[in-house]
């Protein structure tokens, strides 16, 4: 049983047809994974052990929608106690909730190795479970390999399949017996259309973040160790979350610990950093993870902090641990005081004191996810926004800098996530810098958009063009080419012919 209780605000999410892909370690299950989603998500590496945590996402074939899920390789054997590490056990326990919940399975083998003790030691565990099983004969990459295939029919699987995930060969006769099952969902293809609200959950290493997700999904979904670096993939997890009495579909992502990049020491963490990166810029929203201390925030925080802003996401930061702070008799006040004046580009995000492993202020977490998603549904009216820079103007004039001085002719709202204003004026060069600073700090005291960094930005107003009116036109009067002609014999040159015409209009005129 988990340790972690439902939440009432979160509602699992309704599950699709769902395929599962198991194996040894190093068979090429991430690849496959990759290869029907068309795209890189899960880390693929020669190195062993790699996937800990199992990977969903949702994916099609000809028309039929269904969910695939890559695991971690199945290591050691059922009755094997010594030299069991703690990534093996988890990764167990990660294989045998995938499996329970699918309703087929993929055993990939590698058919240029043979068949080895840990394939049987596979197909007899997933063979109790009574499931349909495929078996996929991955790294068929020449005609030559497929008549290695004959050995794993000891495995007693019907459906086997010569399948090449570097070459992109077999998947589709693959997929298309997998799935051939799968009745069109029209309800579940039209949710799939729908924009899901994506939560990432960030932070340095070893803060909580698996057990936060743990913590809001209500159960063991992630693998959670004190050992830094446990997460290495970035798992997406869908549910419906109940906010301000409205069920919505989101996502919460997992992410592997943000390291310094000096300290990144192999290519598998630099991939983790990289999928970590990308689930920033996929967010919506974004749980900033920091460990509650009286000490306030570490180097590596900050620069988390920095990125966040730069992103331009939504951000709740959850000072978590705090039933661990608390024994050290720290003030709440006091490290609230000291989080926001060591991270002052975060002060528009709200800060939730908080235990993942215990439970405490989970409900106030929440609470602000839903406050700052609502933030990013308001749009304010060019009228007020230009109201509230004319007050600002009274408050406080603008430096002159240039030789004239800074004017705003008028302002409006072009975006919400994050929110930004565009401000028309006489010229960008003539704003000072801290005086668009103030302006940033005054929008935030006026509308608020709590959670959302704002953006301003200055544009040129394009200068008036001119009347043609008011322009100088001189009128010719036309010649005939007779006149023309007339005028070149008698040695009349064209500008004593206009002299001439003038002279006349003049005595015209005194007349």
């Amino acid at each position: 049983m988990s340790k972690y209780n439902n939440n009432n605000n979160i509602n699992s999410f309704e599950k699709p047809f769902t395929v599962a892909i198991v194996g040894r370690p190093n068979v090429g299950k991430s690849s496959l994974f990759n290869a029907i989603l068309k795209r890189r998500l899960a880390i693929v590496h020669e190195m062993s052990g790699v996937t800990r945590d199992r990977i969903m996402a949702p994916a099609s074939f000809k028309g039929k929608h269904f969910q695939i899920v890559d695991t971690g390789g199945l290591g050691v054997f059922a009755k094997e106690k010594r030299k069991v590490d703690r990534w093996d056990q988890g990764i167990r326990t990660q294989i045998d909730a995938a499996i329970e919940d699918a309703d087929a399975l993929i055993l990939v083998v590698n058919v240029q190795e043979g068949i080895c003790p840990l394939d049987k030691e596979v197909a007899k565990y997933i063979r109790k479970t009574g499931k349909q099983v495929y078996l996929a004969a991955n790294k068929v990459d020449d005609p030559g390999h497929e008549r290695l295939m004959a050995d794993f029919t000891s495995l007693g699987f019907k459906n086997m399949f010569p399948i090449s995930c570097l070459h992109r060969r077999g998947i589709e006769d693959l997929l298309y017996r997998t799935v051939r099952s799968v009745k069109s969902n029209k309800e579940l293809e039209e949710e799939n259309k729908l924009a899901s609200f994506n939560i990432a959950v960030v932070g340095r290493p070893n803060v909580g973040k698996s057990s936060m997700v743990n913590r809001l999904i209500g159960e063991d979904r992630v693998m959670v160790s004190e050992v830094a670096g446990t997460t290495r993939d970035s798992v997406d997890i869908d549910f419906h979350l109940k906010l301000n009495d409205e069920e919505i579909k989101a996502t919460l992502i997992d992410t592997a610990g943000l390291r310094k990049k000096a300290k990144v020491s192999d290519a598998v963490e630099m991939f983790s950093v990289m999928r970590a990166n990308d689930a920033i810029k996929r967010a919506n929203l974004i749980l900033f993870l920091i460990e509650a201390s009286k000490d306030g925030v570490t180097a590596q925080d900050k620069r988390i902090a920095a990125l966040i802003q730069e992103s331009g996401k939504g951000c709740v930061i959850v000072a978590n641990k705090w039933d661990e702070c608390k024994k050290v008799e720290a003030d709440k006040k006091v490290v609230l005081d000291e989080i926001k004046y060591q991270m002052p580009q975060m002060n528009y995000a709200p800060v939730v004191f908080a235990s993942a492993m215990t439970g405490f202020n989970m409900d106030s977490v929440l609470d602000y996810v839903a406050e700052v998603k609502s933030q990013s549904e308001v749009s304010v009216p060019t009228s007020v926004i230009n109201k509230a820079i004319e007050d600002a103007f009274l408050r406080n004039s603008p430096p002159v800098i240039g030789p004239r001085p800074f004017k705003i002719y008028y302002s409006t709202m072009i975006n919400n996530e994050p929110p930004h204003f565009v401000l028309f004026v006489n010229s960008t060069k003539y704003c000072a810098a801290n005086y668009l600073k103030y302006l940033n700090n005054y929008f935030r005291d006026h509308f608020q958009f709590l959670g959302w960094p704002i953006r301003i930005e200055l544009r040129d107003r394009p200068k008036k063009i001119e009347s043609i009116r008011s322009k100088k036109t001189s009128v010719s009067r036309s010649v005939s080419p007779e006149k023309r002609a007339a005028d070149k014999r008698r040695g009349i040159k064209g500008s004593t012919r206009r002299r001439e015409a003038a002279q006349k209009r003049n005595k015209r005129h005194r007349r």
